[in-house]
């Protein structure tokens, strides 16, 4: 029994290091400093009602089109920021697209913000085999840092119809954890 604990442990703890983002000549501290500097809507946050508006961001997905989060507002929107290499964001992926599906047509939407850093080639192989149905688009560095450095993936922001950041979830969560906010704060 000791064993298995260890091992899952090990697992966990190997699964959080390879999904940590560089930073080049930037201490944990700093790093951690910035994405509370520039992002709202952690629990504590909410609990003092100090709304943020989300950053506004245009990238192109990959026929080229632009996607904006502006042009969701009226919608509960999720901006994952992931990657494919991510072991939990590969995890998170099929729950995404599960609640998508079944939530799109009540005001759901879902921008996959893929941080890879060979682009589409390595984005599109994985959208076709996880059968993303989502925006997905490809981070510059403006987006990341405007959203706080993204420290580690997946992080998700939970973006309300009013495009108010509600929740900053950093890590894996099983699809009934995002399913309880969905419900909660799609439009009416």
């Amino acid at each position: 029994m000791k064993h298995i604990v260890l091992a899952t442990i090990l697992l966990l703890s190997s699964f959080l290091v390879a999904c940590e983002n560089s930073h080049e000549g930037e201490s944990s501290k700093a790093v951690a400093n910035k994405a509370h500097e520039n992002t709202a809507g952690t629990a504590d946050q909410l609990q003092s009602n100090q709304a943020q508006l989300a950053p506004d961001f245009a990238l192109k997905n990959a026929n080229g089109e632009t996607i904006r989060l502006s042009d969701f507002r009226g919608k509960l929107v999720l901006v994952d920021f992931w990657a494919t290499w991510c072991g939990p964001c590969r995890m998170e992926i099929p729950g995404f697209v599960k609640l998508y599906n079944q939530y799109k047509d009540k005001g759901l939407v879902i921008i996959g913000v893929s941080l890879d850093q060979n682009g589409w080639d390595a984005v599109n192989p994985f959208v076709k085999e996880f059968n993303i149905p989502y925006p997905i688009v490809i981070a510059t560095h403006e987006v990341t840092e405007a959203y706080g450095g993204i420290p580690a993936i997946p992080t998700t922001f939970i973006i309300s119809p009013k495009g108010e950041i509600l929740e900053k979830v950093v890590g894996f969560r099983p699809h009934e954890y995002f399913e309880k906010k969905i419900k909660a704060n799609l439009p009416s």
